[in-house]
């Protein structure tokens, strides 16, 4: 039996979701920012601890949604799945600026740079796709950019790899390397947590097609 996509009036779902996304992308940038210039870091941390709450803001309202709501635009457990799939990018992102701070690390290292980069160029191509998901005459390209979004969570795994080969190569007291393994994992884990948003619009993509 074929399947159709009712798509009631209300498109405030798909509204909120490209606001999480750009609620992603500003977070991205100041993590960048954060680490090719540190300074001012505990300003920096807590505006990401803004974002963050902004971040929660969002996803709670799609969830009092997806409850009050009797036809969504797509299955509910899709809705909710896409929305704490783009939270914990979120809040890893914000572990990472947090975590910086309270450890007082006192200089960024390379890998950090390159972790934040892809972290951010994670965000983009989030926001970037978010929109198509209006669309369904643009699912393909949703599953383009889905192949684009895994291979950046692979990219990070080899940087991630790398700055920890490196740390344990180091001079680095015990410390300094429990920090960094930390500060690295959270990034990684939030371009694994966009591999999942990718997932969750693959299926989506998939179950409509």
């Amino acid at each position: 039996m074929a399947k159709f996509l009712i798509t009631p009036r209300d498109t405030k779902f798909y509204d909120l979701f490209e606001q999480s996304t750009a609620n992603l992308v500003t977070a991205a940038e100041k993590l960048v920012d954060l680490f090719n210039n540190y300074e001012d870091v505990e300003a920096k941390a807590r505006q990401l601890k803004d974002l963050e709450h902004q971040g929660d803001t969002i996803t709670h309202e799609i969830i009092r949604r997806v409850n009050l709501t009797f036809v969504t635009p797509i299955d509910r457990e899709d809705i909710v799945l896409l929305a704490h799939s783009l939270d914990s990018v979120m809040d890893f992102m914000e572990a990472a600026g947090r975590t910086a701070f309270l450890y007082r690390i006192t200089e960024p290292t390379e890998r950090a740079r390159q972790l934040a980069a892809i972290v951010a160029k994670m965000a983009y191509k989030v926001n970037e796709v978010m929109p198509r998901l209006r669309h369904r005459n643009q699912f393909k390209q949703i599953l383009e950019d889905c192949v684009q979004m895994n291979s950046l969570e692979n990219e990070a795994d080899d940087v991630h790899h790398a700055a920890l080969a490196e740390l344990f190569d180091s001079d680095k007291d015990a410390s300094e390397i429990i920090k960094w393994r930390e500060i690295y994992q959270h990034m990684e884990d939030a371009t694994d947590r966009g591999e999942d948003v990718a997932d969750v619009l693959e299926g989506i993509v998939l179950k409509y097609a």
